[in-house]
């Protein structure tokens, strides 16, 4: 049998993890599908996920935040929010997708951030490679961070 929560249940839970604010209209005046609490724990947990990767982006980006301005760092060696070098993104998408990549369509997609979190997020939970972010993976307590999200 699937276990179901409902929308309120699952804003409540959204809430307690910070990742949304109450408003005036509460949940339970809002209609809203059905959905099962492994989903809902996905849910929280990708969102959860998406928030460590904008904190790691800013701390390697030298705190840019979201911007459309090309990064580069020590000299253009490594590019982009998450500070990839280009050798780096053509191993991972070539191991996530069979694709292999030129040198420059790997320094764009280092510079595109959507594309870009995609592989920092493959590996960091698919292959446990926080430590190529030596500084901010300190400086943020990845490891605590990936350990509590891969608990939920």
């Amino acid at each position: 049998m699937k276990a179901t929560v409902s929308f309120s249940v699952l804003f409540a839970a959204l809430s307690a993890a910070g990742c949304v604010q109450q408003t005036a209209q509460t949940p339970k005046q809002m209609p809203g599908p059905v959905i099962s609490v492994a989903e809902a724990k996905q849910s929280v947990a990708d969102q959860r996920k998406d928030e460590m990767l904008r904190q790691l982006a800013t701390c390697e980006s030298g705190d840019h935040g979201e911007t459309d301005q090309k990064i580069y760092g020590f000299r253009g060696m490594f590019v982009g929010r998450f500070q990839f070098m280009p050798r780096t993104v053509i191993n991972y998408v070539r191991e996530m997708e069979g694709t292999e990549l030129t040198v420059k369509e790997a320094t764009d997609l280092a510079h595109d951030y959507d594309r870009a979190a995609k592989v920092a997020k493959y590996m960091i939970f698919e292959r446990g490679r926080i430590s190529e972010w030596p500084m901010c993976n300190r400086k943020l307590q990845l490891a605590k961070q990936v350990a509590e999200i891969q608990k939920m």
